[in-house]
């Protein structure tokens, strides 16, 4: 695959991947992973997708989580973030690596909003504990098949 072709398939991927393993540091160094919702997933969130009609040719991620969480704690301690997006049984993974922003627009916060949401955020889309997550990552790198490959990605 040349490089625009990886490019294509790492954005399907984003539109695609059920979740996004997002990994953080510790306060003493350590990494921790967890799953989240992939919000870029078209098939699963369609009422947010217009969301991500300009980021179409990059990378741009916006998580949600809650204010009190270990990660927004270890994130405002440490913004240095790895995305991890996989469809294992196609043999396709690509890591995002940069830095998070906390997104404090409160417009950001009800268009992401999304029913059901109230069992982690009891008080709405504007719940003080709702956090939104914003990168553009500087780095991504992945395999597709046995090939590994590094994009360029800024």
């Amino acid at each position: 695959m040349d490089e625009q072709e990886i490019r294509q398939m790492c954005l399907e991927l984003l539109k695609t991947a059920k979740a996004v393993y997002v990994s953080t540091i510790d306060e003493n160094g350590f990494p921790h992973t967890r799953a989240m919702f992939n919000l870029r997933n078209k098939a699963m969130f369609p009422k947010i997708a217009s969301m991500f009609k300009d980021h179409q040719q990059n990378f741009m991620v916006l998580l949600t989580t809650n204010t009190s969480s270990s990660k927004a704690k270890q994130l405002s301690a440490n913004p240095a973030v790895s995305l991890y997006y996989c469809t294992p049984e196609k043999w396709k993974g690509l890591m995002l690596g940069g830095e998070i922003e906390f997104v404090h627009d409160a417009e950001v916060k009800r268009r992401l909003w999304q029913e059901g949401w109230e069992r982690y955020y009891p008080k709405g889309y504007d719940d003080p504990d709702h956090t939104v997550l914003q990168t553009f990552p500087r780095v991504a790198e992945g395999w597709h098949g046995s090939g590994k490959f590094q994009l360029k990605i800024r």
